[in-house]
């Protein structure tokens, strides 16, 4: 049998909040490419900020 422990300190705890589930929607293609667009940014603008760092 479990048993549900009290926590040390009760007034600190937090409530417990129920959480609403998610609809999972789709990516367009639109949507694909232009968040693609956004991680080769990153990835660019972190590599030439690594060079420039470690140069």
């Amino acid at each position: 049998m479990i048993m549900k422990l009290n926590p040390i300190f009760p007034a600190l705890a937090r409530h417990r909040v129920e959480k609403k589930e998610k609809v999972n929607r789709k990516l367009t293609a639109r949507q694909w490419i232009i968040l693609d667009r956004i991680v080769i940014a990153i990835l660019f603008a972190a590599v030439i900020i690594g060079a420039i760092i470690f140069s």
